[in-house]
């Protein structure tokens, strides 16, 4: 599957993370998942943020990223080849931006299911019949 960094950010925090966010966790425990390459840019932005607003600090983000190595995550590198070509299409059929395009693409290009809690991400990977994961 392909996990973008909404679903990520959800598991992290006890108080956002619900049982389906926890099944796809276990899946990508169990199986793998993929990611584009600004995955990890993302997540460690959704964590700055959170330390800024005093929801985390520096420890918590440590162990947070500490674990997120240890999970079987494939990073493609593939994903700046499309990045003016199938991912700024994309961006611009579903009105996504450009960094949400890339998770739709690699969906779309590994022939994937997406995980995301993002709703138009959703949106446009079900008008594309990519298999969105229930959350």
């Amino acid at each position: 599957m392909v996990i973008d960094s909404s679903v990520t950010l959800a598991w992290l925090y006890d108080d956002e993370r619900t049982s389906p966010v926890q099944r796809v966790f276990d899946q990508v425990i169990a199986e793998g998942a993929w990611v584009p390459g600004l995955w990890r840019l993302e997540v460690a932005n959704g964590l700055q943020q959170a330390i800024r607003r005093r929801r985390i600090d520096a420890d918590f983000r440590a162990r947070a990223i500490a674990y997120l190595i240890e999970l079987d995550v494939s990073i493609d590198l593939e994903m700046t080849v499309f990045a003016w070509t199938t991912t700024l299409a994309l961006s611009d059929r579903f009105g996504l931006t450009p960094y949400d395009a890339c998770y739709v693409e690699l969906a779309q290009r590994r022939t994937l299911p997406l995980a995301s809690l993002d709703k138009d991400l959703r949106a446009a990977a079900e008008e594309l019949h990519i298999p969105v994961l229930a959350l």
